[in-house]
């Protein structure tokens, strides 16, 4: 589990799991190895011995709020497990330009084989961490939930929602997988909601909760009549929100889709819906710039 200190961003419950070095993180770390290193490092290892040892400080360079310190240690595990790594500011917590956010010793091949990638992974973990608090703080204060979608990066899925998660907000689902919603595209290849709805109760687990998107006022009622669980609101104006909201009253949780920033959150909050989709919380977020400098 990720720790925190006073200046963690909250967590949105009372558990939150840290990084699992799952088999797909595990084939992250070394297909982005591979390509680094393909058939070694021709610049290192003619200048640098085998045998020599350093150590390396991992320096934050902005402000930011720090996610991905597990990454660092799944990436230099991978070329030197014999690397050691003190991590100095947990997942949640804040780093300002120039605080040491690790310190590593070791052979310096390895550190210096393994320097790009545990940046890369790290500088957008951090990213994507500091830019979703930025979006959370403009909830602040609402009785509303902000989670992020599946526009995220090919392959690094359950990185970035974890960082979306480190940052405050909370997870959509995770794939197809994991939780039923259907979709315009559903809605026309089924021949309209009710009977995509009727479908999906049948084949889903009896645990699972039936989301159906809706874009107009008319949508929104066959919604309604086939008793789905969650509706989405999809690219309406805050007027068109807040009249569905009414038309809902409370028989299903309302969520809204399309057009969530920062500068509409709040906007958005007001209409009383139960949760914001936000795709801009991974696709948006740029990586932070942090360094790491080896001290030999």
């Amino acid at each position: 589990m990720a720790t925190k200190d006073n200046n963690s961003a909250p967590a949105p419950d009372a558990w939150r799991p840290g990084l699992e070095v799952s088999g797909i993180v595990k084939r992250l770390v070394a297909l982005a190895l591979e390509e680094d290193l393909a058939t070694g490092d021709i610049t290192t290892d003619p200048i640098v011995p085998p045998d020599r040892k350093g150590e390396a400080v991992i320096k934050a360079k902005e402000d930011l709020l720090v996610a991905g310190m597990d990454m660092v240690r799944i990436v230099f595990d991978a070329v030197d497990p014999k690397i050691r790594i003190d991590v100095l500011t947990p997942d949640g917590a804040r780093a300002k330009p120039g605080d040491i956010m690790a310190r590593l010793s070791g052979r310096l091949r390895p550190l210096l084989w393994g320097e790009r990638t545990a940046l890369n992974f790290l500088q957008r973990l951090c990213g994507i961490a500091t830019h979703t608090h930025a979006h959370v703080q403009e909830a602040k204060g609402r009785d509303v939930k902000l989670v992020d979608t599946r526009k995220t990066t090919p392959g690094w899925r359950l990185l970035e929602k974890y960082a979306v998660r480190v940052g405050g907000a909370s997870n959509h689902r995770m794939g197809l997988f994991d939780g039923v919603l259907i979709k315009d595209n559903h809605i026309v290849a089924a021949g309209g909601i009710t009977q995509a709805v009727g479908l999906a109760r049948k084949g889903a687990p009896h645990m699972v909760r039936i989301e159906v998107e809706a874009a107009s006022m008319n949508e929104v009622q066959e919604a309604l009549d086939a008793k789905a669980d969650v509706i989405m609101l999809d690219n309406m104006n805050p007027d068109q929100i807040s009249q569905a909201v009414q038309l809902i009253a409370g028989k299903a949780l309302v969520e809204v889709s399309g057009g969530i920033k920062k500068e509409t959150i709040r906007t958005m909050a007001r209409t009383g819906v139960n949760i914001l989709s936000c795709g801009a919380l991974t696709h948006g977020a740029r990586s932070v710039d942090i360094s790491m400098k080896i001290t030999v």
